[in-house]
């Protein structure tokens, strides 16, 4: 019986012994697992102090010390193109429009004006002589012109040709501005620029948001019948210096100003109103004296150039300067690096309807790199460029992308000007007069 218990015991102890062990091992590791487990506080601490002590060394040991966070770049956000949005927002119908300039007929809106505003949805008006009554019928007419616009998406360029001397459309109770010659006679550039402001300061008066100055032709030749005392002086130097500080004084009154005749209409002897004038002068001619005020112009990043009814036959012996590509593309847009606003003068000029059907023109001009045709004095005119170049577009002989190239510069003015229909004529006609008689002292007494 002894020698049983005894074998009985020995052969249950060693498994006993062995449970015992493995229980024991089991509960030192859990105690191990629990003691090296962080709480969730100091995961919490561990991670915020990581972040805030990023880039410093620590001096804890490697084992304690959590690696740190790969940074995920930041995808930078793409800029808006506040011109692109509202070009993508606009049908062909409405972009066309936004390339024709019209003349209206009056002096009060009539119901084919405001056809024309509703239908071909044009960007601008231009008032000549016959468009001005007094200075309260002219401002209402304005007025009422930016009001029928309203329904259309993009604000309406009101133009006028205001240069002083000869070319003035102001009512009478506004007091009169001597001519450019009057005033480059005194070579102060200080003056010029008094005169822009001033000038500047009379289309307000009206409404409008465009003036088509300064002059920059070089009046070179004595029998021109169209420039004369219009440009400020025979001399390229003291034309460009004067013409920039008009230029400038337009520009800081809020107006958006003009440059004219490019590339140069002041050796002509024929008038463009009436005929084609024609000028056989080689490029080195016009780049020793024509060009060089315009130059000038687009170096001062000025908003917009006219295009003259010239023809350069040295230059290009079949179209005028305001159809020819190797005009405005390869010379004005390419060598002078010119990409602002290019307005054609009056397509409705003896110069061009004595020679050309207008839709001919109108494509020739758009081609060569034009982005806004002047066409006044006819409804019909404005509404033939409209179907003209809507069909082009159609039918594949002018690009819509090329069409988008002349409204995108068209919409960008009118948004760094920031044009509203809601402008309305402003301006002290008192002060301005009294400023405008003190101003002409000066001049006369130089």
């Amino acid at each position: 019986m002894h020698n049983y218990r005894y074998n009985s015991n020995n052969k249950w102890r060693k498994p006993l012994q062995m449970l015992c062990l493995l229980l024991g091992v089991v509960l030192l590791l859990s105690a191990c697992g629990q003691a090296q487990k962080p709480s969730s506080a100091t995961d919490s601490n561990t991670g915020s102090n990581a972040g805030s002590n990023s880039g410093q060394s620590s001096s804890s040991s490697e084992q304690n010390t959590a690696p740190p966070q790969e940074e995920v770049p930041e995808v930078p956000q793409e800029e808006v193109d506040p011109v692109q949005e509202q070009l993508s927002s606009l049908t062909l119908e409405e972009k066309i429009g936004q390339m024709i300039l019209a003349g209206v007929q009056g002096t009060m809106l009539d119901d084919q004006a405001k056809q024309m505003i509703t239908d071909q949805k044009v960007g601008g008006i231009i008032f000549y002589a016959n468009n001005v009554s007094t200075l309260d019928g002219t401002a209402k007419f304005v007025q009422s012109i930016k009001e029928a616009n309203q329904s259309n998406p993009v604000p309406i360029f009101m133009s006028v040709d205001q240069e002083g001397g000869k070319v003035s459309r102001m009512p009478e109770t506004v007091e009169s501005i001597p001519s450019s010659r009057k005033v480059g006679e005194t070579k102060d550039s200080a003056l010029a620029e008094t005169m822009g402001e001033l000038l500047a300061r009379q289309v307000q008066l009206a409404g409008f948001n465009v003036d088509f100055a300064p002059v920059l032709d070089v009046n070179s030749n004595p029998k021109n019948p169209v420039i004369g005392d219009r440009s400020f002086g025979s001399s390229a130097e003291l034309v460009s210096r004067m013409g920039i500080a008009e230029m400038k004084g337009l520009r800081s009154e809020g107006i958006i100003p003009v440059v004219k005749h490019f590339p140069g209409h002041g050796d002509t002897s024929v008038d463009s109103h009436l005929d084609l004038p024609v000028v056989n002068k080689t490029e080195k001619q016009l780049a020793e004296l024509e060009w060089i005020p315009f130059q000038a112009a687009v170096k001062e990043q000025v908003e917009a150039v006219m295009v003259a009814h010239i023809l350069f036959p040295k230059l290009d012996p079949d179209h005028p300067a305001s159809l020819s590509d190797v005009i405005i593309g390869e010379h004005l847009r390419g060598k002078f690096k010119y990409d602002g606003v290019v307005i054609t003068d009056d397509l409705s000029m003896g110069a061009i309807a004595n020679n050309y059907k207008l839709d001919q023109a109108a494509l020739a001009t758009v081609k060569a790199g034009s982005d806004i045709l002047l066409v006044a004095h006819s409804y019909e005119s404005a509404k033939t460029i409209f179907d003209t170049l809507i069909s082009a577009v159609k039918s594949g002989k002018i690009t819509e992308s090329r069409i988008d190239e002349s409204v995108y510069r068209i919409l960008a003015l009118k948004q760094q000007y920031k044009l509203s229909d809601d402008q309305k004529a402003s301006g002290d006609l008192k002060q301005l007069n009294a400023d405008i008689v003190d101003w002409r002292k000066q001049i006369d007494a130089r």
